[in-house]
């Protein structure tokens, strides 16, 4: 793929309301990820659309930056990616398993996409595309260190990172539970995979990006914003969640405006939904 523009790079930096400095530092790391994840949210709506997905650096400028649209991890990551490298950071795109709402010996597809980055001598990992829990701040990773690392805050929920049976695990706290993310090896996933991974997610039957509406970012002070289907829910720093219906077609064009910030014309309609909207 090719290189992000320094005029991109300004409309990126201008799409998520970034004004800091431009160099390859831990502190920057964590400010655009989490203005990244506060500004450009998550969602599946262009595969309830049947319009295609394309992972070229042209197409997520025009789609994330210039349209102000969102997209899920091959996109986000994927423009991400371009933008860290952009930086100066010494970025690679990493594949994983996600493991939300799924036990342990469920085996998911591999199609999920996120990023290490190697600075001063440590490995981090960021990540702006896993939905509701999107990281905040970039995460510490010892592949070559102990099995787990000790909890680690973020501007949201906190994180570590465990490995067990080979297999390295991202694990949020709810709470007081401990939920697993994603599970992952630390295998690369270059452009061709993360193409095999996009086919499968946009067009394949048995993907729930196509069956159902996911929408999420995340909000200031620990908070969460995700619209699954025709439920709002807003989770506060305290893990509470208030939750809204969404009653019709208009509402939910409204609630996509109001909160993620996602503008379609009335009348507009994604299928399937568990109601007609």
């Amino acid at each position: 793929m090719r290189s992000m523009t320094p005029a991109e790079l300004d409309e990126y930096c201008a799409r998520v309301g970034y004004t800091g400095p431009r160099e390859p530092t831990l502190p920057v790391l964590h400010a655009l990820t989490s203005a990244h994840a506060r500004s450009v949210p998550f969602e599946n709506l262009d595969v309830l659309l049947g319009e295609p997905i394309e992972l070229t650096v042209d197409a997520l400028v025009d789609k994330l930056v210039r349209r102000r649209r969102g997209g899920y991890c091959f996109e986000q990551n994927g423009l991400f990616l371009a933008v860290l490298t952009a930086f100066g950071f010494a970025a690679a795109p990493l594949s994983a398993r996600v493991r939300l709402g799924r036990p342990r010996d469920v085996v998911p597809p591999r199609t999920h996409l996120f990023l290490r980055v190697e600075l001063d001598g440590a490995t981090w990992l960021t990540d702006v595309g896993i939905g509701g829990v999107s990281l905040t701040s970039a995460i510490r990773w010892e592949p070559d260190g102990a099995d787990q690392t000790p909890e680690q805050p973020t501007p949201h929920e906190p994180r570590r990172i465990v490995r067990e049976d080979g297999r390295w695990f991202h694990q949020v706290r709810f709470g007081e539970q401990w939920v697993d993310a994603y599970e992952f090896t630390g295998e690369e996933m270059p452009l061709v995979d993360r193409e095999v991974g996009n086919w499968f997610t946009s067009t394949h039957p048995r993907s729930h990006f196509r069956h159902r509406l996911m929408v999420a970012r995340a909000g200031a002070d620990g908070t969460r914003l995700t619209l699954t289907d025709t439920e709002l829910k807003v989770r506060d720093g305290d893990g509470r969640a208030e939750s809204s219906p969404i009653g019709s077609p208009q509402e939910l064009l409204a609630a996509l405006d109001e909160h993620f910030g996602l503008r379609f014309a009335a009348g507009t309609t994604f299928h399937p939904l568990a109601v007609s909207v």
